[in-house]
């Protein structure tokens, strides 16, 4: 049975609220509000209390496919949401995309100072490291796995290495492929990190780590073509941050090379394609993964 069919009986909703709440309860209580000077409290604004937890969710979903160690993949899910989160606080600064919002609230460097704001984001990245290197509960040689993932998806192959060409591209023309390319470090190497973080979670067929491969690539892919979308077509408020703001920083998105409306298929082109991915993992139950894709490309915010 596909993966498509799988998902009509599948209860998304519930799925989805009991894992918030685990890595909710777990953000929670493992960022501490104890660090020196007031650091913890920033850490905190910047992780808690927002967000669409999307690459957690794409950790857990992808051990549930594979039915991997349960406090491997929640240990995972919360480290890929502390090196997105550290990574917000960054591109927000004045230095960088200078953004005074951010899921709905002014951003780390507005409420705390851009000295907290740097020394913040430094911190949840360490900490994201932390996470995934108990003393038990998680063999070493996962640990070791999963760490070279996010660092990986983090550095100058992945995130770093993607907001680099971002701010050299302004008011440049790219092709498609040099947007793609752009887009694939920059957003898209954590989502395939997540999904292939889970997996991580235990020991899987050679055809399910490539079909997940492929998956997250093309997830990562269609999550930037929708927020170059909603940049667009939703307000502010809807999106929680500054919407138009690639527009008026003349940044190449898929809307202005493309159009909106080739943009709009391209996306649903994409969550064809990772449904497709998903039916050739031979995994049995990829229902998570298949409604994320939905839900990630049918979003509104």
């Amino acid at each position: 049975m596909d993966s498509v069919v799988q998902a009509a009986d599948f209860d998304f909703k519930t799925w989805q609220a009991t894992r918030l709440a685990e890595v909710e309860d777990c953000l929670s209580r493992w960022v501490s509000a104890d660090a020196p000077a007031g650091l913890g409290e920033s850490m905190r604004y910047a992780v808690l209390d927002g967000g669409k937890r999307l690459r957690p969710l794409l950790v857990l979903a992808a051990a549930d496919a594979v039915q991997g160690l349960r406090d491997a993949a929640l240990r995972a899910a919360c480290a890929a949401e502390l090196i997105h989160a550290y990574s917000l606080v960054h591109d927000d600064m004045p230095c960088m995309d200078n953004d005074v919002l951010r899921r709905g609230k002014p951003t780390v460097h507005v409420r705390f100072g851009e000295a907290e704001a740097l020394l913040a984001g430094d911190a949840l990245q360490a900490l994201a490291f932390e996470f995934l290197t108990p003393d038990e509960g998680v063999p070493p040689a996962m640990q070791a796995t999963l760490c070279r993932l996010l660092a990986r998806a983090a550095g100058a192959e992945g995130m770093a290495g993607g907001q680099a060409i971002d701010l050299a591209s302004v008011g440049k023309a790219l092709t498609e492929d040099q947007l793609s390319r752009m887009h694939r470090l920059k957003t898209g190497a954590l989502l395939q990190a997540c999904v292939m973080m889970g997996a991580a979670c235990a020991d899987t067929t050679p055809a399910a780590r490539k079909a997940l491969l492929e998956y997250g690539a093309i997830i990562g892919l269609a999550f930037q073509v929708v927020d170059d979308i909603l940049d667009v077509v939703a307000d502010s408020q809807t999106l929680g941050k500054t919407a138009g703001k690639d527009a008026a920083s003349d940044k190449p998105t898929y809307v202005s090379l493309l159009g909106l409306e080739r943009a709009q298929q391209l996306a649903e082109e994409l969550r064809a394609k990772a449904h497709a991915a998903l039916a050739q993992s031979g995994l049995a139950d990829t229902r998570a993964l298949t409604a994320l894709a939905d839900a990630l490309v049918r979003r509104s915010h």
